[in-house]
Formats: structure tokens, C-alpha cells, sequence
């Protein structure tokens, strides 16, 4: 499993992502190909937050294409 900061996006350490949970996000690899599609979510619940949401916590959400 890799760990990324939701704030640089960079891997970080499993210690580093149990230390800020809520600015961390577990990546797992899924299946090949993108849509295209850009999608927003909270780095701390995984749960899916509007384009507002990402302006108002910019290090807390993640930004991902699908």
C-alpha cells in the first residue's frame, strides 16, 4: 500500500500518514484507463466533497482523475 500527503501529494511513510490521518490518503491501484473524469475527496473520511469543499480545506481533500 502507498501512503501520499494529500497536501503535496507526494508517498509518504505509513508513520507520517498515521500521524495526520486526516491529511493522508491511502492509495490502492485499481483498474487501468481513465475516463477523464476529475473527482474531489476528503483525505481524512475518503468521502467524495464538492469543488467548494476543495476551496475552502485545500490540504485536506485530494483531487484525482478517474
Amino acid at each position: 500500500m502507498a501512503f501520499r500527503s494529500a497536501k503535496t501529494g507526494r508517498y509518504i511513510s505509513r508513520s507520517a500518514a498515521a500521524r495526520r490521518p486526516r491529511q493522508s490518503v491511502n492509495e490502492s491501484s485499481g483498474k487501468s484507463g481513465s475516463s477523464g473524469r476529475t473527482i474531489h475527496r476528503s483525505a481524512g473520511t475518503g468521502r467524495f466533497v464538492n469543488k467548494a469543499a476543495v476551496k475552502r480545506w485545500p490540504n485536506h481533500t485530494l483531487t484525482e482523475k478517474v
